[in-house]
């Protein structure tokens, strides 16, 4: 049996540019591309003070990858402990109906980071912080 290549090629040039121009497409889109991750959880133990205690923390950080401004990027939280936001941008405070809260960063310009570094004492533990991350571009 013999393969007609003449085929072969009919077939495959189609498919293989249209998977071609599917990933050039993805890569030079302009739209926002927002990712988050946890930067670090951390705990100190404090012996000299009166009663001993521990201290908590961690960060979430908040990175537009996309080359396009990301708007009303989101942050939810079950319970808002102490919390610092760097670099110092412009952002905004939320009460849900629910009893939750939201930190509101109304403009994530491309390849921008922002970390947010929180600091809590037990019973509270990281897991019963941050509730959801999203923007209006969907969710990350």
């Amino acid at each position: 049996m013999t393969i007609d290549w003449n085929i072969v090629a009919t077939i495959a040039a189609p498919t293989i540019a249209l998977l071609l121009g599917a990933v050039l497409e993805r890569l030079f889109e302009n739209r926002p591309r927002v990712v988050a991750f946890l930067g670090h959880v951390s705990s100190v133990y404090l012996p000299r003070t009166t009663p001993p205690m521990d201290v908590y923390t961690h960060s979430v950080v908040i990175r537009n990858a996309g080359r396009k401004t990301a708007t009303n990027v989101r942050i939810g939280y079950a319970t808002l402990p102490d919390y610092n936001v760097l670099p110092d941008i412009e952002y905004r405070e939320n009460k849900l109906p629910g009893g939750g809260r939201e930190i509101v960063i109304p403009k994530l310009i491309p390849k921008k980071q922002v970390t947010i570094t929180y600091l809590y004492f037990p019973p509270l533990t990281w897991g019963k912080i941050n509730t959801h991350l999203e923007s209006d571009e969907g969710p990350m």
